[in-house]
């Protein structure tokens, strides 16, 4: 059997402020790159491809690109077939970066766990309780209420519509 490989990717950046970055990755997390932490640990000097990054202006100019940052403005030349140069923009791996990132501490990340709690105990519920009406297992429910978990909606429809008796409604804004 082909076992999946997880490469993380970047699907976005959310935010830029200075030399950080904020980016979510394939699995959903958001993640904070301090890239003035990060060019110090790398000791990067005038001789660096990164230098130019030191200025926040060139370093604003970052763009998403194969799933990875990709800094346009900063050339690296690599040799091609038969000797060929090309000229390719300055990127760092998905893998490293992701290896460099820090998580986000945002209590707000995973408001289902809290919502399926405080709905579980106002509904005078134990986990076991909810666990045996809504199909899953206590371990399970005690996983997802302290957001050690990731939940699919179908799941998660599963555990307040049939557990717990409610509506699920959902909205984007």
């Amino acid at each position: 059997m082909r076992q999946k490989i997880k490469i993380p990717r970047i699907v976005k950046i959310e935010k830029i402020s200075g030399h950080q970055i904020q980016c979510m990755f394939n699995n959903g997390e958001s993640r904070i790159l301090d890239f003035g932490k990060i060019f110090k640990q790398w000791k990067v000097t005038k001789n660096d491809f990164e230098y130019p990054l030191l200025d926040e202006k060139e370093f604003e100019k970052v763009e998403l690109r194969n799933y990875t940052l990709s800094w346009p403005n900063i050339e690296i030349k690599v040799s091609g077939e038969n000797d060929k140069d090309l000229i390719l923009p300055y990127e760092i791996g998905a893998d490293i970066l992701y290896q460099l990132s820090e998580e986000i501490n945002d209590p707000s990340k995973y408001r289902y766990g809290r919502l399926i709690r405080n709905a579980r105990i106002k509904a005078g519920l134990t986990q076991e309780q909810l666990a045996k009406k809504s199909g899953t297992t206590r371990f399970y429910i005690s996983r997802i209420e302290n957001d050690k978990t990731d939940l699919e909606m179908s799941t998660f429809r599963k555990i307040v519509e049939a557990g717990l008796g409610k509506k699920l409604k959902l909205t984007i804004e």
